[in-house]
């Protein structure tokens, strides 16, 4: 069978082995068939060398969402996996790290600005994969390309199921499930952001980088006085839309809904979601404060809302009713004329 399953390799290399078992007609145990055709397949496939990239100070950080498991209680105390944004200076190895509530682009750009303000500078490329808060099929999400602007950057994604091409950000992955996450417990997103930080500062940043043989937090001096200095103005980040409050005044935002002053209901008012707080504003004034939620299917009442609800019902259930000031007096016609003026019925 040697030879018919060289004709089939040689027609496609990446043929599997279980249809190439059944083109030449294999009958036995599958297993000795797979070996024989992984032996065999190297010599068909065209080669695909790996070569070793060098960074220049200030060039290039590496970006990438971690996903530690259900570790991580929410607002209601079910455990959950909310995903860690990670970044790499590419010449130092430096790693910068959070959680962040989710993986829309609003919260994406907010974390990367975190990021980069610990880091102290903006690398002249950000390098994602084919997220797609970021981008897929070549367009850049909406609001990506004006915060790449602000911070006179640009992002550069990868080719889909390449993660060789951002092997900085996977091996630092790597590094956090089995440096940092062994043995912990959280008891919320900012506890765990307060574990990796003082991690990271203390000892991942600190240790002596194998490749490099470079201290990470030492060598990022040389990285930020390449890069980009950060800009004076902030980005726009986190998410912004603009809405006409209804009745119920609760917006929703990331799956848990916010009271709103009632006082602005009907009227349209602009709801901002960072990722610690959300608010509300109806022109120049502000009408919702909230901490942010960390999961789904929440409800947060602002005391002060629920009391002006009251108010506001209770007036509109005392208010007058319609026409009731209006005194106008009705003729009323004398229909005795029609009946003269057609002869019909008595006539007084």
């Amino acid at each position: 069978f040697e030879d018919a399953i060289r004709a089939q390799l040689a027609a496609v290399p990446t043929m599997p082995a279980t249809v190439i078992a059944e083109r030449v007609g294999w009958t036995r145990g599958i297993t000795v068939f797979k070996e024989r055709v992984r032996e065999l397949r190297p010599a068909y496939l065209p080669p695909d060398p790996a070569g070793r990239t060098s960074y220049d100070a200030g060039d290039i950080a590496q970006c990438d969402l971690w996903f530690p498991g259900a570790l991580v209680p929410d607002h209601a105390g079910a455990l959950r996996s909310f995903p860690v944004l990670v970044m790499v200076a590419a010449y130092s190895r430096f790693i910068a790290a959070m959680m962040i509530p989710s993986r829309v682009t609003g919260d994406l750009l907010a974390g990367m600005w975190h990021l980069l303000q610990d880091v102290g500078g903006v690398p002249r490329t950000l390098l994602w994969d084919n997220e797609s808060g970021i981008g897929q099929r070549g367009r850049l999400a909406e609001g990506v390309s004006g915060f790449c602007g602000v911070l006179a950057t640009r992002l550069i994604q990868t080719r889909p199921y390449d993660p060789e091409s951002k092997g900085l950000v996977e091996r630092a992955n790597g590094y956090l499930e089995t440096s940092f996450l062994p043995g912990r417990t959280f008891t919320c997103a900012a506890d765990f952001n307060t574990q990796l930080w003082a991690w990271l500062t203390e000892i991942a940043n600190r240790r002596i980088h194998a490749t490099t043989g470079l201290i990470p937090a030492d060598a990022l001096a040389v990285d930020r006085a390449a890069m980009t200095a950060l800009p004076p103005v902030p980005p726009a980040v986190g998410t912004t839309v603009t809405t006409r409050l209804g009745r119920d005044y609760y917006v929703s935002c990331g799956g848990n809904a916010y009271s709103v002053n009632p006082e602005v209901i009907g009227r349209m008012i602009i709801v901002r979601t960072g990722l610690d707080r959300v608010t509300a504003s109806c022109g120049d004034r502000l009408v919702a404060d909230h901490e942010r939620l960390w999961g789904t299917a929440g409800l947060i009442t602002d005391p002060v809302h629920l009391a002006v609800a009251a108010v506001l019902r209770e007036q509109y259930r005392a208010r007058p009713a319609t026409g009731s000031h209006l005194t106008v007096d009705v003729e009323v016609a004398d229909l005795s004329a029609y009946d003269a003026r057609f002869g019909t019925g008595e006539v007084a």
